[in-house]
């Protein structure tokens, strides 16, 4: 039994190894959740990121690290495989077909269980412990079994499925099982949580949107604006994607609905930037999308580009996060277009890079964000035809739509998240 009150368990640590040296990494779930851990004398039990390492625990910026380290085996079965080859998937509506594999569930089991007991081992005496995300669904489980004094909280970041969905699951009742160790279980939509509750209702559950720490956003001066509004040719529409590359952000949608808009005549003079973080490339879905988007950019680019102006500016690398803040000031149209996402807090990250109301934002009626962000441009990602209307009419955007939106992100902020899990916890 450790001596910390408070314990973050996440499938990953809140820090990036660069060279020989730590860096706190990008995102608002780091920015909401080490504030808590300072001040309550906490720790965050995660995997390093690597499979070569073993480390032992480390204090990084004031917050103790309690790495769990994983080896190959594990990374392809427990990672690629049962996460992100069947739960990933499964949960986002079948996209693709999630795979059922009986060596991949054994080392989820076994994956799980050594967070479970690293979690153990740190936590103090009644202390709370906040579990995230659909690759240690079975923590909350195991946990309650070996540590019957902790309070035990989950978030699933992503959707939960509707039940005939989930019970294609082999494994459903082992995960049910692992979940029902939970004091609370929080979901990004009431969809979500309503999902969840029709195969159980003996665990509480409630519905707790996350969001951005606003104040990350920088605001980009109108230097850096033009300077990058020029280098693009200086259109007078700039449309931006910002995305990982997966087959659920429907990233060739847009892209196809963009270059029907051109063939069409209903778009002109316009710049397209889609920025794709690499992931999960060794899987074959992975790299699917990735060709076919890459496909579609140059025919767009052959089609409608001229010599030193393309139509599409593609990168494929993370981007920095004040260069991000640049893209955002600078787009007309921000396109958040996935199939399904739990949240996307990309849309929340745009909107509130616009407080004086300018830009608009075309949102998927399927991204978790839409609840919230209602006075987005929403469309169907599944129909072409109504990216098309959503984006035509973004080129005329109301600002009062903006402004509305930009009151409620700054408003619901990703320390209020926390603060509002946690009580309820």
């Amino acid at each position: 039994m450790g001596g910390n009150e408070f314990v973050v368990v996440a499938n990953r640590l809140p820090v990036d190894k660069v060279g020989d040296h730590y860096e706190v990494s990008p995102g608002g779930l780091v920015a909401a959740l080490a504030p808590v851990l300072r001040s309550r004398g906490g720790c965050w039990v995660g995997w390093p990121g690597d499979t070569s390492s073993d480390l032992a625990p480390f204090t990084f910026d004031g917050i103790s690290l309690v790495p769990v380290c994983l080896d190959q085996d594990d990374f392809e079965g427990f990672y690629e495989g049962f996460s992100n080859s069947t739960l990933w998937p499964l949960y986002h509506d079948l996209i693709v077909t999630p795979d059922y594999n009986q060596d991949w569930w054994e080392r989820y089991v076994a994956v799980n269980e050594k967070f479970a007991r690293a979690t153990a081992e740190t936590a103090a005496e009644n202390a709370t412990v906040w579990v995230q995300d659909y690759q240690l669904q079975l923590v909350p489980g195991m946990l309650r079994e070996l540590r019957p004094d902790l309070t035990i909280g989950f978030f699933l970041h992503i959707p939960f499925p509707a039940p005939a969905l989930f019970q294609q699951l082999p494994w459903r009742d082992e995960i049910l099982a692992g979940l029902s160790g939970c004091d609370l279980i929080g979901f990004q939509r009431t969809t979500d949580e309503e999902n969840f509750r029709l195969l159980t209702t003996n665990i509480r559950t409630g519905t707790f949107p996350i969001s951005i720490d606003a104040e990350e956003i920088e605001q980009a001066t109108e230097s850096s604006i033009s300077q990058l509004r020029t280098s693009l040719g200086d259109p007078k529409h700039v449309l931006l994607g910002v995305d990982r590359m997966d087959y659920t952000k429907g990233i060739l949608q847009r892209l196809l609905a963009v270059e029907e808009l051109l063939e069409e005549g209903l778009l002109d003079d316009v710049a397209v930037v889609q920025l794709a973080t690499p992931s999960r490339e060794r899987l074959g879905h992975y790299r699917k999308t990735r060709r076919e988007v890459e496909e579609a950019i140059g025919r767009i680019n052959g089609r409608f580009g001229e010599i030193g102006r393309p139509i599409v500016h593609y990168v494929h690398r993370g981007v920095a996060k004040d260069k991000l803040g640049v893209y955002y000031s600078a787009a007309d149209i921000m396109l958040v277009t996935p199939f399904k996402d739990g949240m996307n807090l990309v849309a929340k990250e745009y909107v509130a890079a616009h407080p004086d109301g300018d830009g608009a934002l075309v949102l998927s009626e399927f991204a978790g964000a839409a609840v919230e962000l209602n006075q987005a441009y929403l469309c169907n990602p599944f129909d072409l035809g109504s990216i098309k209307s959503a984006i035509v009419a973004a080129t005329e955007p109301d600002p009062a739509r903006m402004r509305a939106m930009y009151d409620w992100v700054m408003e619901h902020d990703v320390t209020r998240w926390a603060h509002d899990f946690l009580e309820a916890l």
